[in-house]
């Protein structure tokens, strides 16, 4: 079925895609707000002075790699791969902050929370993130580094 994706691990990506879904709802349903991780770093780190409680945007935060910590000791982990040099790992990290601000949201807020509610603004932006992907990782392939 798969063959195509040997890696692939579709039931424990419906399973990550359900719990990314709930945790959104709650917070919309619960707090009124968007579970946009750009915004609630900024107001965690005190960047930002509107948006969730400082409080929730923290717990919300740390819970992202301590989530991670968890599932990796439970499972033994998930085998990473990195660039031999920072460089590009530091470039990529500037530019997608560049764009979350140019974007006004990042790809957890316009393609988790933005799609599910029909917003115009982030079907688009949604849009431009999957085909800049899409056009990113052609490149490298021509370019021979994936």
């Amino acid at each position: 079925m798969l063959s195509a994706f040997p890696q692939a691990m579709p039931l424990e990506g419906l399973i990550g895609g359900l719990m990314i879904g709930i945790a959104a709802a709650i917070m919309l349903l619960g707090l009124g707000r968007i579970a946009g991780v750009s915004g609630l770093a900024a107001r965690a780190t005190g960047i930002a002075d509107s948006g969730a409680p400082r409080s929730v945007a923290l717990a919300f935060i740390i819970g992202l790699p301590l989530g991670a910590f968890i599932m990796a000791s439970v499972t033994g982990g998930i085998e990473t791969r990195f660039p031999p040099s920072v460089i590009p790992l530091v470039i990529g990290g500037l530019l997608v902050g560049y764009g979350t601000r140019l974007g006004s949201g990042c790809t957890s807020g316009h393609g988790v929370c933005g799609m599910s509610r029909l917003s115009p603004r982030s079907l688009i932006a949604t849009a431009i993130f999957m085909a800049s992907g899409f056009v990113t990782v052609a490149l490298m392939r021509v370019g021979g580094v994936l």
